[in-house]
C-alpha cells in the first residue's frame, strides 16, 4: 500500500483545502550498510514504519524509498526519506537521496563501517549534502569500551568530509536510549539549514507514481523548488504532457499549496498513471526543455578506477536513472580523485538544470565511481574545451546570476529571455531583472522594450560588419544585379557563431540603415548609393533588348530569341533583361510573353477609346481591335483584367 492513508486520502483529498502553515520544512536522508536498523530507527523516533512493502517487511530489509516525518518543535518538520543499504538497491538509495538536506548517517555498533556505509557516504558527499549527524545503532548490543571504539571509528571516518565534527550519538531503537538526544540535535540542524527556495520555477522530480482508486493518478517526490498549488497545469517531463493538479498531501495531510523542501504527493488529473513513471519530473508548462547533453564539472572518487573519455556509466540525478556517456574535455583519461569538465551525452531525454547534482556508478561492476553538478543543461556537442569554454563554465560553477546571464549570452551570441530562462532555471523575472542591470552597465544590448533579445554588442557589430562584407562580395560578384534577398544575405552572415536569429538580424539592418550604410529595394538590400554596373558592351545589349520589344509592338517574340541576337553571353543577357523587368521598361505577362511598357500603356488608350463605343468587349472583338492572334489576345485580356482595366463577365468583358 502507498503511504497516503487511503481512508484519509477518500476523505480529504481535493476535497479539503487548509490553510498555508508557515512552518520551515527539511528532508533527512538516512545512509546506511544494509541491517544497520536505518527503518527500526525512523519508526523509533516518529512512530511511522517506512517499510510500506509486503516484501520488505517479510525480508526485513528496506528494498525501495520510505516515508516517515516528525514535528521537531515549534515551526519545524522533517520529513524522513529512508533509503535501502542493500548494495542491490544503491539506485533505489539514489532516487531519494538528491532531495535531502540533511544527512542521517546510521552506523550499527555492533559491526562498525561496512561498505555501503561507505558508498552511501560518497554519494551524499557528492550529491553536494552539507550538514548532519551520525547516529550509532543497536548501541545496547555491544559493551561500552566497544561503542567508544566504533565511535573513534567513525569519527576517523568522517574527519575531512561536512560530518567532521558532527555529533555522533549513540541510540537504541528497542530500548529508546539516545533518541531525546538525537531528535535534539536533528531539531538544531533543521533550523540551521538554508530554506529551499520558493521563489523559483517548481520542480517536483517523481520518485513513485500510482494508482489511488477513486482518484487515479498519484505521484509523490520532494519538491525541490518553487510552490505548486491546487488546480495549477503542471508539464510532465520528459513526455511533454500537461495534467492539473487535482489535490495535494503534503506528510499525509490536505493542502492548498505544497513548498519547496516538502515531501509532497500529488493527484494529478488529465494522464493515467500507467504514463508516469519515477525519474520523470513535474514543472510549469513551457518553461523548461529537456537534455539529451549536459556539461558539468565531474569529480572522480579516490576509489574509482581511472575513466577514459567515451565511458559509459549509469547517471543518476534526482529520481532519474540511465545509462550515459562521459565526454572528457580537458584530456582523455580522469585520474581517481581528480576534477575536470566534461559532456555527458544522456541515453534518453530529462529534465535537469544548472547546479543540479547527479550521481555516475561504474556500468559494470556497478559501483559508484563519481559524481558533479550540472552546467549547462542545452550544450552543442563538444570534444574538448577552449579558453572561452573553461571560462564560461567557470562562470557557471561560481558566478552570480548577473555573471551567469553574461556568460551565456556571450557564449550563444544571442539569447532571448525565454531561452535564458529555461537553460538557467530561473524565473522570467530574474532573468529580466539581472538582463536589465547589464544593459544598464553597457555589459549586453537588448532589442526590444521589454527586452525581446539580448546580445553583445561585439557581436552586434560582428554581424554588422559580416552583412556589409557579404554585400560588398556579393556587388563585386554580380555588377548586373541590383541586391541580394534579406533571407540570403541572411544565410551568408553565419559568423562568428553560425546564422542570426530574424529578430537580431532585423535590429543590425535597422542600425545600418540609420547609418547610411544599406538600404532596402523592395526585398533587396544593397549598399546605400550602390547601382547597377554594366561594361559598355552590356549597355549596348541593354538598349538592343528594349529596342527589339518596343519595336515589336504587341506581337512580341520570346525573350530567347531576342536575347540570341546579342553579342554578350547568355547568363549576363538574362542578367540585364531582369534588370529591365525591375526598371518596369519591360513587362512580363505571362511566362512565355514579355512585352514593351510602351506597347501596353498604347494599348490601354485604345481600350479607353473602345469604351466610347460601347463598355462591352469579346475576344473577337479585341483580336480585331488590336490585329493579334489568339496567342496574343488571351493573355492581354487576362492582364487587363489583373490590371483592373477590364472585368469579365461571361465570355465579354466590361471596360472599367
Amino acid at each position: 500500500m502507498p503511504s497516503l492513508r487511503e481512508s484519509y486520502y477518500l476523505s480529504t483529498f481535493g476535497l479539503i483545502q487548509h490553510t498555508r502553515c508557515l512552518m520551515k520544512y527539511v528532508i533527512i536522508g538516512t545512509a546506511g550498510h544494509i541491517d544497520h536498523g536505518k527503518s527500526a530507527l525512523v519508526e523509533a523516533l516518529t512512530g511511522t514504519n517506512p517499510d510500506r512493502l509486503a516484501e520488505e517487511k517479510r525480508r526485513g530489509i528496506t528494498i525501495d524509498l520510505g516515508f516517515a516525518h516528525l514535528d521537531l518543535g515549534g515551526e519545524v518538520r522533517a520529513g524522513f526519506v529512508d533509503v535501502p543499504g542493500h548494495e542491490r538497491f544503491v539506485k533505489n538509495m539514489l532516487a531519494g537521496a538528491g532531495g535531502i538536506d540533511l544527512v542521517l548517517l546510521v552506523v550499527a555498533a555492533d559491526e562498525s563501517i561496512k561498505p555501503q556505509t561507505r558508498e552511501h557516504f560518497d554519494i551524499c558527499k557528492l550529491l553536494g549534502v552539507r550538514s548532519g549527524l551520525v547516529a550509532l545503532t543497536k548501541s545496547d548490543l555491544v559493551e561500552r569500551e566497544v561503542l567508544d571504539l566504533v565511535a573513534l571509528e567513525v569519527q576517523e571516518f568522517v574527519a575531512g568530509s561536512f560530518l567532521e565534527g558532527a555529533p555522533v550519538v549513540a541510540v537504541s531503537a528497542r530500548t529508546g536510549e539516545g533518541l531525546d538526544r538525537l531528535k535534539e540535535g536533528l531539531e538544531r540542524l533543521s533550523r540551521e539549514t538554508p530554506g529551499r527556495p520558493t521563489g523559483l520555477p517548481f520542480r517536483l522530480p517523481i520518485d513513485r507514481a500510482f494508482v489511488m482508486k477513486g482518484f487515479g493518478a498519484v505521484v509523490t517526490g520532494t519538491l525541490v523548488a518553487g510552490e505548486i498549488h491546487v488546480e495549477e497545469e503542471v508539464e510532465i517531463f520528459p513526455l511533454g504532457r500537461r495534467a492539473r493538479v487535482r489535490g495535494i498531501e503534503v506528510h499525509n495531510q490536505a493542502a492548498s499549496v505544497a513548498s519547496a523542501g516538502q515531501r509532497t504527493a500529488l493527484n494529478l488529473a488529465g494522464i493515467e498513471a500507467r504514463e508516469l513513471a519515477r525519474g520523470m519530473a513535474l514543472a510549469p508548462p513551457g518553461l523548461f526543455e529537456v537534455s539529451t547533453r549536459l556539461d558539468c564539472a565531474l569529480t572522480l572518487l579516490p576509489s574509482a578506477r581511472r575513466l577514459k573519455t567515451r565511458t559509459p556509466v549509469h547517471f543518476h540525478c534526482a529520481a532519474d536513472e540511465m545509462v550515459a556517456e562521459v565526454v572528457l574535455l580537458q584530456g582523455k583519461e580522469l585520474q581517481p580523485g581528480e576534477q575536470a569538465y566534461a559532456q555527458l551525452r544522456l541515453s534518453k531525454p530529462g529534465l535537469y538544470l544548472p547546479g543540479d547534482r547527479f550521481i555516475i556508478r561504474q556500468f559494470s561492476p556497478v559501483v559508484t565511481i563519481g559524481g558533479g553538478t550540472v552546467l549547462d543543461n542545452q550544450p552543442e556537442k563538444h570534444h574538448s574545451a577552449d579558453p572561452r569554454l573553461l571560462d564560461y563554465f567557470r562562470v557557471a560553477e561560481e558566478g552570480d546570476l548577473e555573471a551567469r546571464v553574461e556568460g551565456l549570452v556571450e557564449r550563444l551570441g544571442e539569447a532571448t529571455p525565454a531561452a535564458l530562462v529555461a537553460r538557467l532555471g530561473r524565473t522570467p523575472a530574474e532573468i529580466l531583472q539581472a538582463a536589465e542591470e547589464l544593459v544598464k552597465r553597457k555589459h549586453l544590448m537588448a532589442v526590444g522594450r521589454p527586452p525581446s533579445l539580448l546580445t553583445r554588442t561585439e557581436y552586434f557589430r560582428a554581424v554588422g560588419s559580416k552583412i556589409l562584407g557579404e554585400l560588398g562580395k556579393f556587388h563585386a560578384a554580380n555588377p548586373l544585379v541590383s541586391g541580394l534577398s534579406k533571407e540570403e544575405l541572411r544565410g551568408r552572415t553565419g559568423a562568428p557563431r553560425g546564422r542570426p536569429s530574424a529578430a537580431l538580424f532585423g535590429a543590425v539592418l535597422e542600425a545600418l540603415a540609420e547609418q547610411n550604410q544599406v538600404e532596402a529595394q523592395g526585398e533587396l538590400l544593397r549598399l546605400k548609393g550602390r547601382e547597377v554596373q554594366m561594361s559598355p558592351e552590356e549597355r549596348e545589349a541593354k538598349e538592343q533588348i528594349a529596342s527589339a520589344f518596343g519595336k515589336a509592338g504587341l506581337a512580341v517574340p520570346s525573350a530567347r530569341e531576342v536575347l540570341a541576337t546579342l553579342k554578350i553571353d547568355r547568363r549576363r543577357a538574362d542578367k540585364i533583361l531582369q534588370i529591365l523587368l525591375k526598371e518596369k521598361v519591360l513587362v512580363r505577362v505571362t511566362e512565355d510573353l514579355i512585352f514593351h511598357r510602351a506597347a501596353l500603356e498604347e494599348l490601354r488608350r485604345r481600350v479607353a477609346r473602345r469604351k466610347l463605343q460601347s463598355p462591352r468587349l469579346n475576344v473577337a472583338v479585341f483580336k480585331e481591335l488590336t490585329g493579334l492572334t489568339r496567342k496574343y489576345a488571351i493573355p492581354l485580356l487576362e492582364y487587363l483584367d489583373r490590371e483592373r482595366v477590364t472585368r469579365r463577365e461571361g465570355d465579354e468583358r466590361i471596360i472599367l
